[in-house]
């Protein structure tokens, strides 16, 4: 059986899920629907923009922690991951301000690992242990 697409999905399911909650419902100490509109309007970002990076994260992550339609799912935060990298990110350069130092932003490097996690499961499916392999009647497959 081929795990490593389960591994990589359970992991970027969990993160995604975990972040668009904190969006959508405020678990987590995040701000909630109401209250992440806003703070995105703050940097620029419009209500509708804002709703879709929201819908990418929450269900887009859930999607890939169960492995349902996880090629389709597993859209949603690649398409996230590239805008943060475009739009916040990039002007930080390629590495986490690990040191946390004032007024400077994390660089690319986590979005882009994420990214890179995304586009696999684009790429490869759930694999086994997912609501997808149930559905298709392969629980089982060789490699």
């Amino acid at each position: 059986m081929r795990y490593s697409p389960v591994i990589i999905r359970l992991a970027l399911g969990v993160i995604f899920f975990a972040h668009g909650a904190q969006k959508v419902l405020g678990w987590w100490g995040g701000s909630g629907f109401s209250g992440t509109i806003a703070l995105f309007a703050k940097n620029g970002m419009p209500a509708s923009l804002t709703v879709l990076v929201m819908v990418g994260e929450f269900f887009g992550g859930l999607g890939v922690l169960v492995g349902a339609l996880t090629r389709l799912a597993a859209l949603g935060p690649a398409i996230v991951m590239t805008g943060a990298i475009f739009t916040v990110h990039l002007k930080d350069g390629f590495f986490m301000n690990w040191f946390c130092q004032p007024d400077r932003g994390h660089g690319i490097e986590y979005n882009l690992a994420l990214l890179a996690m995304a586009l696999s499961l684009v790429l490869t499916g759930a694999g086994p242990l997912s609501i997808d392999a149930l559905r298709s009647g392969k629980r089982r497959t060789r490699d």
